[in-house]
């Protein structure tokens, strides 16, 4: 496997910088990478869109997967200049890059505002410890979705 590239890097930091100082959000950028060229580039736009979903992670990984048409980002490099939140951790695993490369840590991400320690420990809790409360709700009835699903002759498993 090639070694990372620090110009991908560069872009995902200078996308973080520009995006920031035009106003779309906080500092982060990222870009994904296939057969050593950037398929997309994503950044920050939570103030901007009203959208506590669009961080720079998730943003690059939308519109990856529109450029490859797919959900996955197989033989795919992330680069982004900060260590993903939990969001974009799970988002990340679900998107299933190659490799994941990242500048800023959270702990500097945390010296500047940005901290998800928090997150980070309310998934390690049980759901009744929870500061978000989580109850189930019809769980019967919603299964119903789940047995359509199964026998649904043009499901696509992921």
């Amino acid at each position: 496997m090639e070694a990372p590239n620090p110009d991908f890097m560069r872009e995902a930091i200078r996308l973080s910088i520009e995006k920031m100082q035009a106003g779309h959000g906080g500092p982060f950028g990222a870009v994904v990478v296939k057969d050593g060229q950037i398929i997309a580039r994503g950044f920050n736009q939570v103030t901007s869109t009203h959208d506590p979903t669009c961080h720079a992670e998730v943003d690059a990984i939308r519109k990856a997967c529109a450029v490859l048409g797919t959900f996955q980002l197989t033989d795919c490099d992330l680069y982004t200049s900060c260590e993903p939140c939990p969001m974009c951790l799970g988002a990340i695993y679900w998107a299933r890059p190659r490799r994941v490369f990242y500048g800023n840590t959270k702990q500097d991400a945390a010296a500047i505002g940005f901290d998800d320690q928090f997150i980070y420990e309310e998934l390690a809790k049980p759901l009744d410890q929870r500061q978000l409360p989580l109850r189930e709700l019809l769980r019967v009835e919603a299964q119903a979705g789940f047995r359509a699903w199964q026998e649904h002759e043009s499901r696509v498993d992921y």
